[in-house]
């Protein structure tokens, strides 16, 4: 496993791999890896001839009171796991290092970032769109993979890449969960035993709106947001946001929606869990059918 620290040893690494014709994969991510990482790493080792993990806790996408300081560290055992999955290289830069003493250009999204996450984490995706723009600079990737559980974040990157011309790839790798349907984050380490026991809920409330719109369309869609959140609020949730939006857009889903995410973010004491659903609602599979016949 080789481990990079600076910028220049990456970049002379990426050169060399390209010279020799070997095609990149990235997989960005904050460390204490777990098997959602892995999945993200796996899918890149089949798309990709060299996977490039970067770990690093950006400090530019966390708002004044959120958790930098105490975000989980874990990065011998990244570095162990992102080799036992097939990565060969970790580049796992300071602040410092990744930013310079003065350092002012960014790269923002101003549409689909002002919405969901957008709303109570108005920095967040400034710092997002920056730091992935500046690994995909230095890590000159093919390919480039992110989870599904941060939905937002994943069209937000598609939206930049499409936008500023950036020659790689986006893959987006479906939500790895727990037995009990919790979606798997770093964070959930902060919960607490009896907060843990309830945050499943978050997946139950998501999955059962889903079913309801594939069955029944829109047409009861603010009844069953209203009824999700009091069985949220009923398991000790505080919520920040739980709506339906247009899966592509991001704008407020109705009728003419193609497919919608139908997309959750919940506070369990201090901790806030974020985690989603893809639905094509039953207006739309009915659309669908009888445009093929």
């Amino acid at each position: 496993m080789k481990i990079f620290r600076t910028r220049a040893e990456l970049r002379e690494f990426v050169a060399s791999e390209k010279k020799a014709g070997r095609s990149i994969g990235l997989v960005p991510t904050m460390g204490f890896l777990h098997a959602g990482h892995f999945a993200l790493i796996d899918m890149a080792c089949t798309l990709a001839d060299t996977v490039i993990v970067s770990v690093f806790v950006n400090p530019t996408q966390f708002g004044p009171n959120e958790d930098l300081d105490k975000y989980p560290r874990s990065f011998e055992a990244d570095c162990r796991n992102s080799e036992a999955h097939g990565a060969v290289a970790v580049f796992a830069p300071t602040p410092e290092t990744m930013y310079d003493r003065d350092f002012s250009v960014w790269v923002s999204e101003e549409k689909l970032s002002k919405v969901l996450c957008g709303k109570t984490r108005p920095i967040h995706f400034r710092g997002v769109c920056t730091v992935v723009a500046k690994l995909f600079h230095l890590a000159q990737p093919d390919v480039a993979c992110f989870g599904q559980k941060d939905a937002q974040q994943a069209l937000i990157i598609q939206k930049m890449v499409r936008d500023l011309d950036f020659p790689v790839r986006i893959v987006v790798v479906p939500i790895v969960r727990e037995h009990d349907g919790l979606a798997l984050s770093s964070r959930n380490k902060y919960l607490s035993a009896g907060e843990r026991a309830a945050a499943p809920v978050i997946h139950r409330v998501l999955t059962a709106i889903a079913e309801a719109l594939r069955q029944h369309g829109m047409a009861a869609s603010s009844t069953l947001l209203e009824a999700g959140k009091l069985e949220l609020e009923k398991a000790g949730g505080v919520i920040d946001y739980l709506e339906m939006r247009d899966a592509d857009t991001l704008d407020m889903a109705d009728s003419s929606a193609r497919k919608i995410l139908l997309a959750a973010a919940v506070k369990f004491g201090t901790t806030r869990l974020i985690d989603n659903e893809i639905v094509v609602p039953a207006s739309q599979t009915e659309s669908s059918q009888t445009n093929k016949r």
